[in-house]
């Protein structure tokens, strides 16, 4: 660890010295105070080799002292002083990009073989390749952003820009965000637990019997198992599940590579399903195609192509978590950090792009917003699809406490920004979030509404919008005149996002007002 530190201070803190300085349109003692407690300021206490770096520090008397988002943040309970620069983390290269590759793996690879279906492999490709590129830039100008100012949370880089609107801009892009990624979890619980029970009792026809209604589900699996991992009081502790899950999703990739060589096209649908005739509905007109045939379209545009770039922005939002991952890395560079995202968006990309394609040449023109929903047509029986159903439940279930960290944070920063740690509000706000999220999930018409609106919306601005505007406001003109390339590329990036969420949404909107869209109408 001792190599790596000098480096990254000398690295910094001369951007340090420059930047706060330049508070960029508010006192700098103002935004000082706001991340940190009165006992903290002025650097009193510091370790002597870092005098020169004008981040906040951390004393192990001020620890109790620290407002709940930054130790959150910090994640570690050090027993001697430290900063954003030495900071002491425990999190291994290894696990980061496991950390990391868990917040980008949700259930958005469950739509992207419909994804595919929708535009064809080529422009697939084109676009997955295009989305995962900018995503791991836009983490570039993050680390960056964070390594020159020295703050490790979202909320504060925009409270350092921008101020007040800045802080609360973010944290709530954050929240709907991250609703968004719940709920959609949920739902997949809601819609694939009875089918799993269903299958296990070997019950043909339910008669309405409440373990195989999907609300009651949604309801038991979060108070049982989801509500006791989001009272944790550090995220750190959750880390542990993200190998676990991330090896469900594996299985499942496998599982969906080895069902394409086993099913035959076009498939015939089980008898004695009795969800058949209401599936086929829905599944035999995906969007203006009522003649699946069994030979792949390089390049496919209709009305639910709308859907494929939200649902592929959707699926490498992971920039919330980003800073955290950071501060717990052990030996923390942010070249190492960059490393951690590459690798995390690189593995992450290989998976999605086969899950796609494989679920896509397995139904071709028949596949559905749910790919596990389209395997049971043919047989609710099949024990490997059981498995897999199984495995993707538990790897969504155990992402949902982790995904409702950074909410309870962004409310944290936003509505009591200087508060200690609570623990009635601790547990209020996850009582809250996950009522909220239940209902959402209980009402909600279908999973391609939740993906497309929230992808349209929040995601361009945490990966494009965000990450450009704070770059230019925080970065001195002095060090960086507006001229220059790196401030040039953060208009270009603004531009694409603006761009890309005005072009989903009016896409969206006018497939809705047509009337066929697949969102407006329930499985």
């Amino acid at each position: 660890m001792s190599e790596d530190k000098p480096a990254d201070t000398a690295e910094t803190a001369p951007a340090e010295v420059n930047a706060i300085p330049n508070g960029k349109g508010h006192d700098p003692g103002e935004e000082i105070s706001a991340k940190t407690p009165p006992a903290e300021g002025g650097g009193k206490e510091t370790v002597p080799n870092s005098t020169q770096n004008a981040s906040p520090h951390r004393t192990e008397n001020a620890e109790a002292n620290l407002p709940e988002g930054q130790e959150f943040l910090s994640g570690v309970d050090d027993k001697k002083t430290t900063h954003f620069t030495d900071f002491e983390g425990k999190t291994s290269f290894g696990m980061s990009v496991f950390n990391l590759g868990n917040a980008i793996m949700g259930s958005g690879i469950l739509g992207l073989a419909y994804a595919m279906a929708n535009t064809g492999v080529v422009l697939f490709l084109v676009l997955l390749t295009v989305v995962a590129v900018l995503s791991a830039y836009s983490i570039h100008i993050l680390l960056k952003l964070s390594g020159i100012v020295g703050i490790r949370a979202y909320e504060q880089l925009g409270y350092r820009a921008f101020g007040t609107p800045g802080k609360m801009a973010a944290g709530i892009a954050i929240t709907l965000q991250n609703i968004g990624a719940m709920s959609s979890y949920l739902y997949i619980v809601k819609y694939e637990f009875p089918l799993v029970i269903q299958a296990f009792l070997r019950v043909d026809k339910p008669a309405g019997e409440w373990y195989l209604n999907g609300n009651y589900l949604v309801m038991i699996v979060s108070v049982a198992v989801i509500f006791p991992l989001a009272l944790m009081k550090q995220l750190g502790y959750l880390g542990y599940t993200s190998g676990f899950s991330l090896s469900c999703m594996v299985f499942f990739l496998i599982s969906v590579i080895y069902k394409k060589f086993n099913t035959p096209c076009p498939f015939s649908d089980f008898a004695f399903n009795s969800t058949v005739s209401m599936l086929n509905v829905s599944a035999m007109d995906p969007g203006g195609d009522p003649d699946p045939s069994c030979i792949p379209k390089m390049a496919n545009l209709n009305s639910q192509t709308a859907y494929t770039i939200p649902i592929l922005a959707f699926a490498f939002v992971c920039h919330p978590e980003v800073l955290p991952i950071y501060t717990e890395l052990r030996n923390p560079t942010k070249k190492k950090m960059q490393h951690v995202a590459n690798i995390s968006i690189a593995v992450m990309y290989c998976m999605y792009f086969l899950a796609a394609l494989f679920g896509y040449l397995t139904f071709y023109g028949e596949v559905e917003a749910e790919l596990l929903h389209t395997y049971s047509r043919i047989d609710p029986y099949d024990s490997l699809i059981l498995c897999v159903r199984v495995a993707v439940l538990t790897a969504v279930t155990l992402t949902v406490p982790i995904v409702l960290f950074p909410v309870r944070r962004a409310i944290n920063q936003m509505a009591f920004p200087n508060k200690t740690f609570n623990w009635p509000r601790h547990i209020a706000i996850a009582v809250v979030l996950l009522t909220f999220i239940n209902l959402l999930v209980i009402f909600a018409p279908n999973i391609l509404g939740i993906f497309g609106i929230i992808g349209a919306t929040s995601a361009p601005c945490l990966i494009f919008i965000f990450p450009a505007v704070f770059y230019l406001r925080i970065v001195p003109k002095e060090e960086e005149p507006m001229t220059s390339f790196p401030k040039v590329m953060a208009v270009c990036f603004a531009t694409i996002g603006v761009l890309f969420m005005i072009m989903s949404l009016s896409f969206i909107i006018m497939d809705w007002t047509s009337g066929s869209s697949n969102a407006s109408s329930g499985h």
